[in-house]
């Protein structure tokens, strides 16, 4: 019995002293709903996503309107149609509030890059 009174006792410290750890480093976020956040995307090595790849893809996309809060730490997007097979429902880790007004930011897709502009790399010999 006592025994298991010690150990209760270590995994109790251990816990609290975990949860100092943790705390640390934890933001606690609440956003509004019908707010408007950026969703963020995570840079997989390789992989082709929104029309760029590697370090150039964004980071963030959005912004999106939020619909509903769930639980805690969830909330519900309004997705676009081209994100229709992505679950709407985000864990606030994943989601950076927008400031400002949405409707003035230029998303990347409008934005026309002339393909005339380009360079050559040439070697030069000192």
């Amino acid at each position: 019995m006592e025994k298991v009174k010690i150990i209760q006792e270590r995994l109790k410290t251990t816990q609290s002293r975990q949860k100092s750890y943790t705390d640390v480093r934890r933001r606690d976020l609440e956003f509004e709903v019908d707010g408007w956040v950026y969703l963020k995307v995570s840079p997989m090595k390789g992989v082709m996503r929104f029309g760029k790849k590697g370090k150039l893809s964004p980071r963030y996309i959005g912004p999106y309107r939020i619909s509903k809060r769930i639980g805690n730490v969830a909330y519900e997007l309004e997705l676009p149609l081209e994100l229709a097979t992505v679950h709407p429902v985000f864990h606030i880790s994943m989601l950076k509030k927008c400031m400002g007004d949405p409707s003035l930011i230029i998303r990347t897709e409008d934005i026309a890059i002339k393909d005339s502009l380009f360079y050559e790399e040439i070697p030069l010999r000192f």
